[in-house]
């Protein structure tokens, strides 16, 4: 989904290639295409589609993908709007 963006250059994710084992969850579990493998290594292919789902966390056995779901998420924006607090959407990185 390379035309859908939310938070461009403010997405919390980081990869740790060290640390990465190459099994390639990441790019199966993310629904914007933001992982790609380079050789036997995980690399950030379009960072900037992230939404902070978390899949890409959770699903890494190796421990290398970090980052805070819900700061791109929509339903946490909106919300954070409509309550005047930081964005939540109570969801645990599942949206």
């Amino acid at each position: 989904m390379k035309g859908l963006r939310y938070i461009e250059n403010a997405v919390t994710l980081q990869l740790d290639v060290d640390r990465c084992s190459g099994c390639g969850l990441c790019v199966d579990v993310c629904p914007h295409a933001v992982f790609a493998l380079d050789g036997k290594k995980a690399a950030l292919a379009d960072r900037g589609a992230c939404m902070e789902c978390g899949a890409c966390a959770l699903n890494c056995v190796a421990g290398a993908i970090t980052l805070t779901p819900g700061v791109g998420c929509a339903a946490a924006i909106m919300r954070g709007w409509i309550t005047g607090s930081e964005p939540s959407c109570d969801c645990g990185g599942a949206c």
